[in-house]
């Protein structure tokens, strides 16, 4: 393990040991998935859950990123000839990147700046003189107009001593700004004490969305180190539509008094006061600003983690939303122009018909009672999805109306359609669906959506699915990291069947992928159902390694081993066997109430095995195939209220809150 690590972690990672990080660091080395790690390998991790181990592994690509470029610093600083041993010791002992860019800035290989040209022009000794001055190091009585005399050269461009003045000053300024331990003071400054103020540009709009932020302060301490990110988000998002004027502020007459000491000694002086002007130069156009930009990164870094944070939690509970189940659903896409698409599936989630039906004019309801009346008869619909996209109230009330004045106990429902436009667009609705019109295939998905959320959500870019703020404004590869992840994580938290998951849903289980999971459906058709996991390895280009990561996440009801319908991993089969034929019973008699038996044997199998892959083994047995989702519950809105309006004192009102 890299020498260090073990502080860095212990400040990252305060609640995470050195031995479970580096099992960690070694089984994702080997291959190894966050849900195989977290649910298979608890014994070496001590128990970490997926969050745990994704933070190990973060903190440890932070910390290699460090690593490689302290060398790079110590290379560049060395090759220039300026890498002194205090500049290497400081270096050495830094493990924040931003800390190692303020030591690197000064060394930095610079475009052609207004300080190099005055050195190329011969001024530096002027500079050198008048700092010297201000530093009471010189007592020479020569004015700086007459010193500066001495230094025009016309083929230089340096034609009076205004002109050489102005070259001295712009070397001077670089000098002050360059100043490490005064831009840390005003970078501590502007961090603790310093405020966002956003005010109205010459483009505010008459009723703008910023208008809160039309004239607003917040101190930076307030958004880095609360929730409150969003509204920085909310203001980056003014400025740059032109809203807003966004400033970092501080107080610059205090810190102006820090460098004009450090400039000279003499500010009484003719150099003195010169070296005073250099100093505030330095401070407000180049050393102010530039901390400024670092304060606005550290709060666009804090915005998009909480942002994303906040997406990924969202997307989470919608992707592990309660099932309706298997069951026969009529989903509707709502519309009040064109009419709403209406779309039946069967248990397996298969497209059977679609229709159109309207739900504006006289006659709506007596031709939609008509329409449907027959449909209801012979088929037994168990449930009907409505889009809560634009007129979704609307069609949820209509319908429910036309199945009660039916005669049917029908519940109507309500789905998140976010994102089921994105769906319909997408090459795996059109390889499913590729005669079909996109606003049928949009009710076809929200039918599958109140049928099994995560198995349809898979096939949508989480991102699209529209459950989180600012997400086009966050860094996009942290946040598809992010969802992906939670994605991963959820479909492995509930498994898969194997013989019934898309491919979308199978590339999402530990270790398969896209290919792989489109080689299991090929195989699947080619070559019938699977009938136990071992089936698995007969797959093309299905290694043992992806087998050992994605066999215990995939599930096979009713196949010939009952352990394939269990969590259990085919890595300890044989000690479900052997524990079986200690008992004197069958693998079968230790389903159910009878996994209470291997409590009796629990202390020498605890330490066989592991005391937490006991605990699993028990658990998987007690309840084989068990989905961790909660039991569905149908919700319906008030049919009385669709706008504020209709709102009334003391009403209560049953709602779903889809953004935490």
């Amino acid at each position: 393990m890299e020498k260090h690590f073990d502080q860095y972690l212990a400040k990252h990672c305060p609640n995470i040991s050195m031995k479970s990080a580096q099992a960690v660091l070694e089984l994702t080395t080997e291959g190894g998935t966050v849900p195989f790690i977290a649910r298979y390998r608890k014994e070496k991790t001590g128990n970490l859950d997926e969050v745990q181990i994704r933070s190990v592994i973060e903190v440890h690509e932070t910390f290699q990123e460090i690593i490689k470029r302290k060398a790079f610093l110590l290379k560049e600083i060395g090759d220039q000839g300026n890498l002194t041993e205090e500049i290497k010791k400081r270096i050495e002992v830094s493990f924040d990147l931003g800390e190692l860019e303020e030591i690197y800035r000064p060394f930095k290989k610079k475009k052609k700046t207004r300080a190099t040209v005055a050195r190329a022009a011969g001024l530096e000794p002027l500079a050198t003189w008048i700092w010297e001055l201000g530093q009471g190091l010189l007592t020479e009585a020569t004015t700086l107009e007459v010193k500066a005399k001495g230094f025009i050269n016309a083929a230089k461009d340096i034609v009076t001593y205004d002109s050489a003045l102005k070259g001295a000053q712009d070397i001077l300024v670089e000098k002050i700004a360059n100043e490490a331990d005064l831009r840390l003071v005003v970078r501590e400054h502007f961090f603790k004490h310093g405020k966002v103020v956003s005010k109205k540009s010459k483009e505010f709009k008459a009723h703008s969305k910023y208008e809160m932020y039309g004239e607003f302060e917040e101190s930076v301490t307030s958004l880095l180190e609360t929730r409150n990110s969003h509204r920085y988000m909310a203001m980056r998002r003014g400025w740059q539509e032109g809203e807003l004027v966004v400033d970092i502020t501080g107080d610059e007459a205090e810190l102006l008094k820090k460098y004009s000491a450090f400039a000279t000694k003499l500010p009484e002086t003719q150099a003195g006061e010169f070296l005073v002007q250099c100093a505030k130069l330095a401070l407000s156009v180049y050393v102010i600003p530039s901390v400024a930009n670092e304060v606005h990164r550290a709060l666009k870094d804090k915005a998009d983690l909480d942002s994303i944070t906040v997406f990924a939690e969202n997307v989470k509970r919608l992707m592990l939303a309660s099932p309706f189940g298997p069951k026969i659903v009529l989903g509707v896409d709502p519309g009040v122009k064109t009419g709403c698409k209406v779309a039946l599936i069967d248990k397996g989630g298969n497209f059977l018909s679609y229709t159109v039906v309207q739900i504006m004019g006289g006659e709506a309801e007596a031709k939609a009672k008509s329409l449907l009346a027959p449909v209801l008869e012979k088929i037994p619909i168990q449930a009907i999805a409505v889009g809560n996209g634009t007129a979704g109230r609307q069609a949820e009330a209509f319908f429910r109306k036309i199945v009660k004045d039916l005669g049917y106990d029908i519940p109507v429902v309500m789905v998140n359609e976010s994102g089921a436009s994105v769906y319909s667009a997408s090459e795996i609705a059109r390889q499913e669906f590729p005669d079909l019109d996109v606003t049928v295939k949009g009710a076809i998905s929200i039918a599958r959506r109140l049928q099994d959320p995560l198995a349809e959500l898979v096939k949508v870019e989480p991102k699209s699915i529209g459950v989180g703020q600012y997400q086009h404004d966050v860094n996009q590869s942290h946040l598809k990291k992010s969802l992906d992840g939670v994605v991963e994580s959820c479909v492995n938290a509930v498994g898969v069947d194997l013989n019934t998951a898309s491919t979308a849903l199978l590339s999402y289980v530990s270790g398969i992928g896209p290919a792989l999971a489109q080689n299991i459906v090929e195989h699947r058709s080619a070559k019938g159902l699977f009938q136990s996991r071992e089936d698995l390895q007969k797959v093309g280009r299905f290694s043992s390694k992806v087998y050992e990561q994605c066999a215990g996440f995939l599930r096979i009801p009713n196949g010939k081993m009952i352990l394939d319908s269990t969590g259990v991993h085919p890595e300890r089969y044989q000690a479900v066997r052997d524990m079986a034929h200690e008992l004197g019973v069958g693998i079968h008699d230790l389903v159910g109430e009878g996994a209470k038996k291997l409590l009796d044997i629990r202390t020498k199998w605890a330490q066989l095995i592991g005391e937490y892959t006991f605990n699993d083994i028990v658990k998987e047995l007690e309840k084989p195939g068990r989905d961790p989702r909660d039991a569905f519950k149908v919700f319906s809105f008030r049919d009385d209220i669709f706008e504020v309006k209709d709102l009334k004192a003391d009403m209560i009102c049953p709602g779903i809150v889809t953004n935490v």
